[in-house]
């Protein structure tokens, strides 16, 4: 009988052991995953919410019978490009991140023609509604830029998990665990604006 428990004994350690090396990392592996997946959806939240205001911003100029119809319709159909756009966050490839930047680029570059142009229309930018929305658009970009960045730390925390000794040889056994792409800015943007002041 004890020549049996010994073999049982080492056996128990032995899987013991497993599960802490193993078991333990791929859980951790998943929450980190999921952290990072429900971070994305906060980010195409906030989009969805600029996406909306959009909208509103859209009825409302509308309403200015001689608002420019071109600098308009440029507005609604970069709105209508971005929505169409969907990620899977659970397999977001570098190719799909840079599709949505192009697409939320062009609406963003069409939502601050937009703007610009309003100066023009004196009763609409003394707009309450129109007022109302424009800063809730500022808002709304500035927590586009928080959740982007919420995204990006949670990005970290599961890449860099992943790649640590010994993570990187027990995940790649245990589960389907692929880097995750970051949210990065787009190309020519680290160079500053040339700013002219001459006023000739």
């Amino acid at each position: 009988m004890k020549k049996l428990l010994i073999p049982i004994v080492i056996i128990v350690i032995i899987i013991g052991m497993f599960y802490m090396l193993s078991g333990g990392k791929y859980n951790q592996a998943v929450t980190y995953q999921e952290d990072a997946i429900t971070a994305w959806s906060n980010v195409e939240s906030a989009y969805q919410r600029r996406s909306d205001l959009i909208g509103n911003l859209v009825k409302t100029v509308q309403g200015a019978a001689d608002f420019e119809r071109t600098t308009l319709k440029e507005v609604i159909d970069a709105r209508s490009k971005a929505t169409s756009i969907n990620i899977d966050p659970s397999n977001i490839t570098p190719d799909q991140m840079a599709q949505f930047q192009k697409v939320q680029s062009g609406l963003t570059s069409a939502l601050s023609r937009l703007l610009v142009t309003v100066e023009r229309y004196p009763d609409l930018k003394a707009n309450q509604n129109f007022l109302n929305l424009q800063t809730q658009l500022e808002g709304t970009e500035n927590r586009i830029n928080v959740e982007r960045n919420r995204y990006n730390e949670s990005v970290g925390t599961y890449n860099k998990y992943l790649r640590v000794f010994p993570n990187n040889i027990v995940l790649t056994r245990l589960g389907n665990f692929e880097k995750m792409t970051r949210f990065e800015a787009e190309e020519g943007t680290e160079k500053a604006p040339d700013v002219d002041f001459d006023f000739k």
